[in-house]
């Protein structure tokens, strides 16, 4: 290196361009001569009090003073600024979307039936729930649950006999006590329609083939039991509308609002509401419950349920009961408690 030099704030290297005819005049006789004078016009050149730079053709220049610097950000162009889109690309980028959104729709739609109406889940599920609340119509609450207790039997016998799956004994043992108190109990009942006691029997035929077949829809978590009950209700709607206008309709409906509202009063529209939520709630429930477990262990934890039902019905609605009639109701509840046994 020729020479170095150190400024006050920074080191700054700099040759002006009227350097060249100075060196041009250096004396050509001796390296240390010419080497001592190029030195001395460097040093004579230099100022601290001018920032230096370094030119691409790495020939070193007295700075320039600049402007202030000016900065340049990106910014999101506003609507005035758009481009506006031809009609024709509007209406390519408007039918991409139709597209799109038919395809989503068609995907839902297939998943749909193939996970819920091939199996004829929705159809038991809309079955089970209008015979129940025929049944209710007809006879005592604690009357339906008893009857309704019976639901392991049915499931049993519709898993040996429709789906071949076989049972150990004390199973089938567990099931006589079950068929004997519900028999017991309905011969026994002081308001006894067949209507209701067949509405009973129909629901727990429908939720038998609704448990099983939802079991095996459920099976790989292909779809959680949340999201089942959930396309159940809504499928179940769509079969159901078509039957409630055909036999109703909504003259038969504005009669039975308008008694409803003279017998109950006006509070009737925030039980009907708190019913809803209610019972949309315990089948919810249920159906996360059965996700985790059996159909038949499902089946034996409804009727458990039932006790609780029975009970409470009795006490706030006040039905009068007979001896034999809450013995035969004791033997169907102790056949489930067998029945649990059984399984374990």
């Amino acid at each position: 290196m020729l020479c170095s030099t150190m400024a006050s704030s920074f080191p700054a290297i700099a040759v002006a361009a009227h350097l060249r005819p100075s060196v041009a005049r250096m004396p050509r006789s001796g390296v240390g001569p010419r080497v001592s004078f190029l030195c001395e016009v460097v040093r004579s050149s230099l100022s601290a009090r001018k920032p230096l730079y370094l030119t691409p053709n790495r020939v070193l220049c007295s700075a320039k003073p600049r402007g202030p610097f000016s900065e340049t950000r990106a910014h999101e162009a506003s609507r005035n600024d758009a481009i506006p889109l031809s009609s024709e690309e509007s209406r390519s980028a408007a039918a991409q979307k139709l597209k799109i959104g038919f395809y989503f729709a068609t995907w839902w739609a297939l998943n749909v039936v193939f996970n819920i109406y091939n199996k004829k889940v929705a159809v038991a599920h809309t079955i089970g729930h209008v015979a129940a609340t025929v049944c209710m119509s007809k006879v005592a609450v604690s009357f339906t649950h008893i009857i309704k207790s019976g639901e392991p039997a049915f499931t049993v016998l519709v898993s040996r006999f429709l789906l071949g799956e076989a049972f150990p004994l004390s199973v089938y043992l567990s099931l006589l006590p079950i068929i004997g108190g519900c028999a017991l109990s309905a011969l026994t009942e002081l308001n006894f329609n067949i209507t209701g006691f067949m509405g009973a029997m129909i629901s727990n035929l429908a939720f038998v083939f609704r448990n099983i077949f939802s079991k095996r829809g459920m099976t790989g978590k292909s779809v959680s039991g949340m999201n089942y009950y959930a396309c159940l209700s809504l499928l179940s709607l769509v079969i159901l509308t078509p039957f409630a206008i055909a036999v109703e309709g909504p003259k038969v409906w504005a009669a039975g609002w308008q008694k409803a509202v003279t017998e109950i009063g006006p509070h009737f529209v925030w039980w009907v509401v708190a019913q809803s939520v209610f019972y949309h709630l315990y089948n919810q429930v249920s159906y996360m419950s059965l996700d985790e477990i059996s159909a038949l262990t499902f089946s034996m934890g409804n009727t458990m349920k039932r006790i609780s039902v029975i009970v409470s019905s009795i006490i706030i609605f006040r039905t009068p009961i007979q001896p034999v009639n809450a013995l035969g109701a004791a033997v169907a509840i102790l056949g489930t408690f067998l029945y649990s046994q059984a399984k374990l």
